[in-house]
């Protein structure tokens, strides 16, 4: 059954093969449920259990799954397995994983699952994005600019639906904005984007990518993207890494390599000249001019991240054929989602800045770029990344630092060897109380007119708060009591 299992398609006849669907979550409950109406025999295993979950495993029985949510399910791989579909979070030495590749059993992520139940009459060309940070947004932005070009588009993968929901919607899509992590392009091999972009590469999820190669085989995932691409590789100018990606990629011929700068671009490139964002890549006459797409002041922010993000969706708005003005149309509506350097307060004239959403290193040190003189709120679970890096590079704009959460002492370390003489304000050691007014009154008697407070972690939120979103609603609750008890006074 195995080499008939790798050549399953949308218009294949499913019946008759034994699906085992590892990890019922969002991804997992639509490829079960998908799967299902095409036919397959599904077994959905998880160990994690909510009211949620039993209530879809119930549905999904009715429709003859097997589901089992319990301790122990994921421990052995059924006998009559033909292809085993993982969420993206499960790491390959897994036991379910490992026994069906000592068995030699296809894995397949739900990315490649979405790629081969594309309909062939219908496919959508998929603009796919990955990158250490920044791919939320820029997949957003990217929906953004393709809706107003007057496109049926999605953002899906890692943001958004399901990419087999979208893949099977009767409904076609013209075009998908595709945010894909490197757990999902792990266990995707078929793939092949009209573009691709890889925004950066930093470390990150050292706990999933362990061993000595480990950074090394978690940018060796994010380089999956480019394999295949038909159309346009983009990359950061910035970041040698990326460019390196598009030179070692397989890709389909007269594929483009299309980088982005904050500077001035050369041709082939999008950039920015004096306020502009522009296009020297898209263009007939790109050897001696530029088409403008947006001015800085149009962009909801003009972080340097951010306008980097907005240069990556605009170059693969643009491979697509979108237009200069929707492109403008299309930046110029978009406004991020929260938690990402979103101002919360001003308030004797102190800014009060919530970046939860920057969960490692690299991520905080593009948020700390973006001002002059910080009192910087950092800490959480670390996942193995180290802050030297940062720390030397932003040292010069710290006014001071309060660290919470488990890992904080990593920081604190980096901040000792590169920093000195930085005030550090270690929160953790007194447990009494809400962690964050303490965070937000250590912060206020480090900042001085002119500051900027900015939540930037650096780091996780699962040690103390159910994600990186309530973290940073609990930093910005914190942050109006404290100025409305200093109004009242």
């Amino acid at each position: 059954m195995t080499s008939d299992v790798l050549s399953l398609t949308r218009t294949s006849d499913w019946s008759g093969v034994r699906v085992v669907v590892a990890g019922f979550g969002v991804s997992g409950y639509a490829a079960a449920d998908n799967l299902l109406f095409l036919g397959a025999q599904v077994t959905a295993l998880d160990e994690a259990t909510s009211e949620a979950k039993a209530e879809q495993a119930e549905l999904l029985e009715t429709l003859g799954a097997t589901v089992r949510l319990e301790v122990g399910a994921t421990a052995v791989l059924p006998d009559d397995t033909d292809l085993v579909v993982t969420s993206p979070g499960w790491k390959p030495t897994a036991p379910l994983l490992a026994q069906a590749a000592e068995r030699d059993i296809p894995v397949w992520g739900e990315v490649e699952l979405a790629w081969r139940l594309r309909d062939p009459e219908t496919a959508a060309p998929w603009l796919a994005v990955t990158g250490t940070n920044g791919k939320t947004t820029t997949v957003q932005m990217l929906r953004s600019i393709l809706l107003a070009a007057g496109l049926r588009a999605a953002a899906v993968g890692n943001v958004g639906l399901p990419i087999v929901e979208a893949v099977m919607d009767p409904e076609p899509y013209d075009v998908l904005a595709v945010e894909l992590s490197s757990f999902q392009l792990h266990y995707t091999h078929s793939m092949s984007a009209e573009a691709a972009a890889v925004l950066n590469v930093a470390e990150d999820h050292l706990d999933w990518y362990d061993g000595a190669d480990g950074m090394r085989d978690y940018a060796a995932d994010k380089a999956r993207i480019f394999e295949r691409v038909q159309r346009a590789c983009v990359y950061n100018l910035a970041d040698a890494a990326t460019e390196e990606m598009v030179r070692e990629a397989d890709v389909v011929e007269g594929a483009r390599a299309v980088g982005f700068t904050l500077g001035t671009p050369s041709s082939g490139d999008l950039g920015i000249v004096e306020d502009l964002l522009v296009d020297r890549a898209f263009i007939e006459d790109r050897a001696t001019s530029a088409a403008e797409l947006c001015t800085l002041d149009e962009l909801a922010s003009q972080a340097p991240h951010f306008v980097a993000n907005a240069l990556a969706a605009a170059a693969l708005a643009r491979a697509h054929g979108v237009s200069q003005q929707a492109v403008r149309d299309g930046l110029r509506a978009f406004r991020p989602d929260g938690h990402r350097i979103a101002l919360v307060a001003e308030h004797d004239q102190i800014t009060w800045v919530d970046d939860s959403k920057a969960t490692n290193p690299h991520a905080a040190q593009s948020s700390l770029g973006a001002y002059d003189s910080v009192v910087w709120v950092a800490g959480g679970l670390a996942k193995g990344a180290r802050f030297d890096d940062l720390v030397v590079a932003a040292r010069e704009r710290l006014r001071g630092v309060v660290l919470l959460g488990r890992d904080r002492q990593v920081i604190a370390d980096a901040l000792s060897r590169h920093a000195p003489d930085v005030p550090v304000i270690d929160v953790g050691a007194d447990e009494t109380g809400d962690p964050m007014e303490r965070v937000v009154d250590a912060a206020a008697g480090l900042a001085r007119s002119g500051d900027t407070v900015l939540l930037a972690p650096g780091c996780a939120s699962m040690d103390m708060f159910s994600n990186y979103a309530h973290r940073g609603d609990e930093f910005a609750d914190a942050v109006r009591r404290r100025i409305a008890r200093h109004t009242d006074d």
